[in-house]
């Protein structure tokens, strides 16, 4: 398999296989991705328990919903309030349940709500595009606002604190390992000589001292160009993300846990967006004696639907049916 520099995997009207989550309130549109193929790979039946993991703005959900029907069960959980918030306003064909919660706790969940087993489970890995767009939730280079990054605002520590704590050696680590960044221990060392006379406080001090310390390429003519210049700042804010919210780290436990809830022929789907994420769940889906995998090559989007939604492009999707 051809896998990608995560990195350049982070970077509108909806069509037959494209959700519309809705207007976020920066005024983009939100749009689910792959949710023909979700529906597909889930194999859904009305009646059953379905567990999304990552309910966003509620696309994948409202769709799931439609074919569970009145005597079906949707558990949708959203570590954002703001997610859920937006999610609770949408019309959904079963009853479902929305929970601010994070996908690690899956397994806590579904046993405070006396819930045994699932017939079904999807989790969109994919950062939400209010999330992207807002400058106040501070992932974006794009933006300047505070230099946050948390998914969950409520709680842990967002990257200003991260960046003004770690060490050359801890922050040269989580740029080469989450963002492959070619110059981490440069932009390791010059974000410690900056903070002591600064703390970088917002995403766009962060980001000019990136473009600053890294080396430009040298410009190439347009029909020699096979993929666009990607900002110099992408690799590090990835990076800074991955870190604050343990992308890795949740993920790895929700993937541990899906044996356990899921009944014998349940079905997992997992979107990813970067070759990082894939290749956990790649690994995870290869045990024998527990998946059979339903997807022997990861599923990529339509052209169709990237050209309609551009982020959607560095998805992919695996599926697997627990033994």
């Amino acid at each position: 398999m051809n896998e990608s520099n995560p990195a350049d995997d982070e970077q509108d009207r909806p069509t037959d296989e494209t959700v519309d989550d809705g207007e976020n309130e920066a005024g983009s549109r939100h749009l689910s991705v792959m949710p023909r193929e979700v529906i597909e790979h889930l194999a859904l039946e009305p009646g059953q328990t379905i567990v999304d993991a990552t309910l966003g703005l509620g696309g994948h959900s409202q769709a799931i919903s439609e074919i569970l029907g009145p005597n079906g069960r949707l558990i949708a959980l959203d570590q954002d309030p703001a997610s859920l918030e937006a999610a609770e306003r949408r019309e959904y064909g079963c009853p479902i349940e929305m929970i601010h919660a994070n996908f690690a706790d899956l397994q806590w969940v579904l046993s405070k709500l006396k819930i045994e087993s699932i017939d079904g489970v999807i989790a969109d890995l994919g950062v939400a595009s209010p999330q992207l767009d807002i400058a106040e939730r501070g992932f974006s280079f794009r933006h300047d606002g505070p230099l946050d990054m948390r998914m969950d605002p409520t709680s842990g520590e967002p990257a200003s604190q991260l960046v003004a704590r770690l060490s050359v050696e801890e922050l040269t680590k989580i740029f080469r390992e989450y963002g492959e960044e070619r110059f981490s221990r440069r932009i390791a060392q010059r974000i410690a000589e900056d903070r002591r006379k600064r703390p970088f406080a917002t995403t766009g001090q962060l980001a000019e001292m990136i473009r600053r310390t890294v080396p430009r390429p040298r410009p190439q003519p347009h029909w020699k160009r096979r993929t666009p210049e990607i900002d110099p700042a992408t690799r590090v804010f990835q990076a800074l993300r991955i870190a604050v919210n343990d992308e890795m780290g949740t993920l790895g436990r929700l993937l541990k846990s899906l044996p356990s809830v899921l009944r014998a022929g349940g079905r997992a789907v997992v979107i990813s967006f970067h070759s990082l994420e894939d290749r956990q769940v790649k690994v995870a889906f290869r045990e024998r004696e527990v998946w059979d995998v339903l997807t022997k090559k990861p599923l990529r989007p339509t052209d169709e639907e990237t050209d309609s939604n551009p982020r959607a492009r560095s998805a992919k999707l695996r599926a697997a049916q627990r033994r």
